[in-house]
């Protein structure tokens, strides 16, 4: 064997590190910018509240508070991406160990997630995805804990886990779905057991803030996600091709994991036994929520993100090592551990190549250079501090994240606002493209405020800023 038991386990860390160096490192080398999901929820975070315009709230809570602590250094938001995808490793290597006795077996069922390129090229963006993958995984784990132990803490904790699920995105319910259809099961069995209703507490406790924003701001995120579907859209091919096209990403997908483990797997056979209550847990929390969102794609002809879903297959690597767990040879993973080294060298050969050559992404924008035009411009003019910024989320959320004040995002034009607040003694900047030329300038000529008011246009960028400050 390639690798003794014993260190098993130091390999599996040593893979953790090198994970988390890898994707923090390159990314701050070589992008300039923040990824624009990464500033919307920084922009979010600039005003704390129990949710937001797309989603809820915990996607924008982990960025403000990392924010708090290392201001606008772009690496830690790197890291923190790094860290909730190295979290969800481990739990679910936690989770394996309950299903395999071999620790090898362990480590290729995580090891395989590395063919799954939601879990590396694209979590340098810390967003509601990234965000939900250690909620995802922790679900699963006390879950299972709970039916194996059936004590009070892991219900509890199951309960927690899935409430803060929910509030990284609410796609996290289809999972909750899936468990709850594993309860069924159990039910036909006979074997459940009404102590797992303890968890409905602390699920409850953590969702009703969230509950009461909602109501208070008339659904807005969850008209946001039906928008997001294109439901509006009208057309009886919708029901056939967006599950089609649903299902050929999702092989495309994994193509790259199932040829790893090809090569750790002796012969594709087996004979599914229904009775073993272990893979029965393990189809319905990988199969069921896959299946039911291409119903949902299917019965509502509803368009599939394809970044929706990154915490779908965390687990897959577990069922089809428990499956094939017989035809797994020690002597096969050398094989195995070179597909594992190659993949994991492409992948950010791959992010480093295209961010290095292809300068018109998101993360070349020059967010630093222009707000450091805005704030010598500012502070040659006006007295008082930047306190709110407004304009759409991305141009104005770089200058809340950039600018030494820290200013808050307000909003722009999705909030409909048709000028800026004379209430505050700060300074006000208003920031827009050529597309938000007309508006900057309206907004600006709008205000009645005793403050003087600068019209800037910043070239090359071709922005157009306002300035509200005191001399």
């Amino acid at each position: 064997m390639l690798i003794k038991q014993l260190e098993i386990s130091k390999f599996f860390i040593v893979f953790l590190f090198i994970h988390v160096l890898i994707w923090t490192l390159i990314p701050t080398l070589v992008n300039s910018n923040l990824p624009l999901d990464t500033i919307e929820t920084l922009a979010w975070a600039s005003d704390i509240q129990w949710g937001y315009s797309k989603h809820p709230p915990l996607s924008a809570w982990f960025p403000g508070l990392v924010f708090k602590i290392f201001s606008n250094q772009d690496w830690a938001f790197y890291f923190l991406s790094q860290t909730f995808v190295v979290l969800s490793f481990i739990m679910v290597w936690k989770f394996s160990v309950h299903f395999f006795k071999n620790p090898m077996h362990s480590l290729v069922s995580v090891l395989l997630l590395e063919g799954v390129y939601f879990y590396n090229f694209t979590t340098p963006e810390f967003n509601v995805y990234v965000c939900e993958l250690p909620f995802w995984a922790l679900t699963v784990l006390f879950c299972w804990k709970g039916i194996k132990q059936n004590d009070y803490l892991s219900w509890l904790l199951f309960g927690f886990f899935a409430g803060l699920g929910v509030l990284s995105h609410y796609l996290f319910i289809y999972l909750i779905i899936a468990l709850d259809l594993f309860f069924i099961y159990m039910i036909f069995k006979k074997e459940f057991n009404s102590k797992c209703l303890i968890s409905l507490i602390t699920f409850l406790i953590v969702l009703l803030p969230h509950l009461i924003w909602l109501m208070e701001n008339n659904f807005i995120t969850i008209a946001y996600a039906l928008h997001r579907t294109g439901l509006e859209e009208s057309n009886f091919l919708r029901h056939l091709y967006y599950p089609l096209i649903f299902l050929a990403k999702q092989i495309g997908i994994l193509v790259p994991f199932f040829i790893m483990l090809l090569f750790i797997i002796s012969k594709f056979q087996y004979k599914i036994n229904f009775k073993d209550k272990k893979l029965i847990f393990l189809i319905i929390i990988n199969i069921v929520p896959l299946l039911l969102i291409f119903l949902t794609s299917f019965f509502l002809g509803a368009r599939i993100k394809t970044m929706w879903m990154t915490p779908f297959y965390l687990f897959i690597g577990v069922l089809c090592v428990y499956i094939f767990q017989n035809k797994i040879h020690t002597e096969r993973f050398r094989y195995f551990l070179n597909i594992f080294l190659f993949l994991f060298i492409l992948s950010p050969s791959i992010y480093f190549y295209h961010s290095i050559y292809k300068k018109s992404e998101r993360t070349d924008y020059p967010g630093r250079e222009i707000s450091q035009l805005i704030q010598i411009k500012w502070d040659d003019t006006f007295s008082n501090d930047i306190e709110i910024v407004f304009g759409n989320v991305w141009d104005a959320g770089n200058l809340s994240y950039h600018l030494k004040s820290k200013p808050e995002w307000t909003g722009g034009l999705w909030r409909g606002i048709k000028k800026v607040p004379e209430n505050t003694n700060g300074g006000i900047i208003v920031i827009g493209d050529y597309e938000d030329n007309v508006y900057v300038n309206n907004i600006c000529a709008s205000s009645n405020t005793s403050s003087h008011v600068v019209l800037l246009q910043l070239e090359p960028f071709n922005h157009k800023v306002c300035m509200i400050g005191k001399k």
